[in-house]
């Protein structure tokens, strides 16, 4: 990527709301994760990128988290800001004020706004109002922060995205549509194995299969979790129940028993094959010990990555 169009990226980046993947284009996230990419050498050479000197971050959370809050918190400091958790009790959003009201007026302090949060609908609401950029942290649709720091770390242990094979293992949530439709933009092929009555959304598959066919990846969906892991490069997968879900518990319990990620599944993949999971994870229910703490996982490369890429989503955003 040569520096007139890095320069071209930078400047259709300023001011953009990360909301879901399918708003970026295949050269933007590829920009946005080199960009992770470089911040972290910096960060860990020690050397200065206080590019957002004198910037503040509201942080909406209406769902608790570990990785969003430190990450976010961190990344700010480290690029010179300061980042402010507001929680729903800290706002009048938690008594009744409009989603509107919030944004607008949000947006004469801040110089953008991370929400993590249930409906996907307040996230484009809050953007509609808001007059900063606004950053998914997380909704029950899509969860594009956690995405780009996973593509990331792939392209840093395989040296590419194009042609790389994910097969993601369980529940059709929001992490999925977000891991499917960046691979889909970035073409790379997928595979989801999920129960019946626990699918992706239509139109996430629909859209993805779109781009698929625009970018020479490919999509596969499927009940079978082996003919999804077959020859694989990359096994994800995540809890069978996500939070506000705890009453399925059981009921999901049953209905995931067969969809493990076990070292029997793993056989079906390409022998230097690695496992990857958002966490928080339930050991001995959607993944055995043996997998997630084996020598094939990179959890906590994906965790760290969390850091880096939400840093470039920032530093992109709002410069």
């Amino acid at each position: 990527m040569n520096s007139t169009v890095k320069e071209e990226l930078a400047a259709q980046l300023k001011g953009k709301d990360f909301l879901a993947l399918i708003d970026y284009t295949a050269e933007e996230l590829e920009y946005l994760i080199q960009y992770a990419i470089e911040l972290k050498r910096k960060q860990k050479a020690g050397e200065p990128h206080a590019v957002l000197a004198g910037k503040t971050l509201g942080m909406i959370f209406e769902k608790s988290s570990t990785r969003t809050r430190v990450s976010f918190e961190v990344g700010m400091y480290q690029l010179g800001g300061q980042a402010l958790f507001l929680s729903k009790n800290d706002l009048q959003l938690g008594r009744g004020e409009t989603v509107w009201d919030t944004a607008q007026t949000l947006s004469r302090y801040l110089d953008g706004i991370m929400i993590r949060t249930y409906e996907h609908r307040k996230v484009i609401d809050l953007a509609r109002g808001a007059t900063v950029p606004v950053i998914n942290g997380l909704t029950d649709h899509a969860h594009p922060c956690q995405v780009m720091a996973d593509y990331q770390t792939v392209l840093e242990k395989k040296g590419r995205l194009k042609g790389i094979k994910v097969a993601y293992i369980g529940d059709g949530n929001n992490m999925v549509h977000s891991l499917m439709m960046g691979a889909s933009k970035l073409g790379m092929d997928f595979a989801i194995a999920s129960p019946e009555g626990y699918d992706a959304d239509k139109e996430v598959i629909r859209q993805s299969k779109e781009n698929a066919a625009e970018t020479g990846g490919s999509l596969l969906v499927t009940r079978d979790p082996r003919e999804a892991v077959e020859n694989a490069d990359i096994i994800y997968t995540d809890v069978w129940a996500s939070m506000g879900q705890e009453a399925e518990q059981q009921e999901r319990e049953i209905a995931f028993k067969n969809f493990q990620v076990n070292e029997a599944l793993v056989k079906y993949a390409k022998q230097d094959y690695l496992f990857m999971h958002c966490l928080p994870a339930h050991r001995g229910e959607e993944v055995s010990e043996g997998v997630i703490d084996g020598g094939h996982s990179i959890i906590f490369d994906q965790a760290e990555n969390r850091l880096h890429a939400q840093k470039a989503i920032m530093a992109a955003t709002m410069i």
